[in-house]
């Protein structure tokens, strides 16, 4: 017999498979970041060093860490943030709703810090520009030394890379928000049926021998075939079986 209550397997819209994959090259876009990053790790400490020490600014080489660790720290944040992305990514294919909700929250941080990033490597410039402080670099200067430590392939792969995961991450947001993907994300409601004739209604007790109605077993009187039949009546007394003394009207045997 079929359940009534039973819903139908819900299917995911193409819409929210492609907008897990663009979290997912986000994802991998960061992945890219992160390991060009660490690859040219000390060559970037050692031109901040280089930069700062030529300066009149106290503690040259702490000004210099402190550039370096706020720089690591946020590709290694990105990279964080875009990792729960991605599993939210896998919560936003089986359609639960406050995945969807919390990959808005998430992705939109990510695009502000995505954003600010690229504007910044597109203006060309490592701090807010002019002078670090005092009689310290310009920004320019900065830039500059950066560009002649690193590999020249460095700067425009990074800012592809800022461009792909800013377009992607932005299309994920949006494909997540059509009409399609809200009807795959609201809680389905289950369809009611009619009763099949016969069948018995759950929560009400079943009165025995009403047709429709299975018997159980072992009840006396029904057998579980569930066809009704009643107790045998007494036996009544037939006349042969009274004694000859007690018949009616009869005469007693002569004892003579």
């Amino acid at each position: 017999m079929v359940d009534s209550q039973s819903t139908p397997a819900r299917q995911r819209p193409s819409i929210v498979s492609i907008s897990s994959y663009l979290l997912f090259l986000f994802l991998a876009c960061q992945v890219i970041s992160l390991i060009i990053t660490l690859s040219t790790i000390g060559k970037t400490r050692d031109a901040l060093r280089d930069v700062y020490a030529g300066s009149t600014v106290d503690n040259a080489d702490q000004v210099a860490d402190v550039f370096f660790a706020i720089g690591l720290a946020s590709s290694v944040l990105l990279l964080l943030l875009a990792i729960v992305l991605g599993v939210l990514a896998l919560f936003n294919n089986q359609g639960r709703n406050g995945a969807r909700i919390t990959t808005w929250i998430v992705g939109g941080i990510m695009v502000c810090c995505t954003g600010g990033g690229l504007l910044s490597g597109a203006a060309g410039s490592f701090t807010t520009g002019g002078e670090t402080g005092g009689n310290g670099p310009s920004g320019e200067e900065v830039q500059r030394r950066l560009e002649e430590a690193l590999p020249s392939w460095v700067t425009p792969v990074s800012l592809l890379l800022g461009v792909i995961s800013l377009i992607a991450l932005l299309a994920a947001l949006i494909l997540l928000a059509l009409p399609q993907a809200n009807a795959f994300f609201r809680k389905p409601t289950a369809a009611w049926e009619p009763p099949t004739p016969g069948a018995s209604y759950p929560g009400y007790p079943q009165a025995p021998g009403q047709p429709g109605y299975p018997q159980s077993a072992g009840q006396p009187g029904y057998p579980s075939s569930g066809e009704p039949s009643y107790p045998p009546a007494p036996p009544a007394n037939r006349p042969d079986d009274t004694p000859p003394a007690d018949r009616p009207g009869s005469t007693p045997p002569s004892t003579s």
